[in-house]
């Protein structure tokens, strides 16, 4: 699946790429015909009662299997880290990605320490050209997580990034971009397919075609936008309302062609 899913990283024509967190959403948004899904990694702690950050490696290389298995599109794994600071380890990880099935997946810089979220670009670099050595053909995602973290220096973001390509990487990302001008800035910047993250009050998806974006994905955002749906029905509930009865219409017409068995 790493040809096709490498195939469709068109920069100005970008892949649309839904974000699943278990195998039932998964097979809907490929039913709604979606060329690709990934997975997101706060969506599928949700489903374990858990907060972004607390799943181990184990479990999310097993969840991405499961997508794997459940669709018959391209699936690209939320790696977060890498589950781990050494080369070594995250190269593990990516090879064990490869060994699941997956078309893609992500790496990115930020350590998960308050104190210093993100690593030190030396270190980070070594991370991606690890991490590009035991990929093969695997369409491989660094992510340069500064502006997640309030380190929205441009200059270094860019920079980052253009090491990242240097070091193996296919496919560069950096989340938290709000601004149109600074996507376009980092597509300009660097010679691979760039991903970016649609945000509340962010660029919108033509804009971001416009700025010559390659792939578009939402985050854990359709995980939310379900859970509040979740959350909206129970609250309708308690004050005795059932207007929830008639809102389940969208998914009833989709589940016939989604589900197997």
């Amino acid at each position: 699946m790493s040809a096709p899913f490498r195939a469709l990283h068109r920069p100005g024509d970008p892949l649309l790429l839904p974000n699943a967190w278990d195998a039932g959403s998964a097979r809907i948004l490929a039913a709604l015909g979606f060329a690709a899904v990934a997975t997101t990694s706060s969506g599928f702690a949700a489903t374990l009662g858990r907060r972004d950050g607390a799943v181990t490696r184990d479990e999310a290389l097993a969840h991405a299997a499961a997508l794997v298995a459940a669709v018959d599109v391209p699936v690209s794994a939320d790696l977060e880290n890498g589950f781990a600071d050494s080369p070594a380890d995250v190269a593990r990880t990516v090879a064990d990605a490869v060994a699941a099935g997956l078309a893609g997946c992500s790496i990115e810089d930020a350590t998960g320490r308050d104190d210093h979220p993100v690593y030190d670009r030396a270190l980070a670099v070594e991370r991606v050209a690890a991490a590009a050595e035991a990929s093969g053909d695997l369409v491989l995602t660094a992510r340069c997580e500064n502006h997640l973290f309030g380190r929205d220096d441009l200059a270094d973001t860019i920079s980052r990034l253009q090491a990242y390509q240097e070091a193996g990487a296919d496919v560069l990302y950096a989340p938290g971009l709000r601004d149109v001008a600074a996507v376009a800035t980092v597509c300009r910047e660097v010679d691979r397919p760039v991903n970016a993250l649609l945000l509340a009050g962010g660029p919108t998806p033509a804009e971001l075609a416009d700025a010559g974006v390659a792939r578009i994905s939402v985050g854990g955002t359709f995980a939310w936008n379900a859970l509040s749906a979740l959350v909206d029905a129970a609250r309708e509930l308690q004050a005795g309302g059932v207007g929830f009865l008639e809102r389940t219409g969208p998914a009833r017409d989709v589940m016939p062609r989604a589900f197997r068995g």
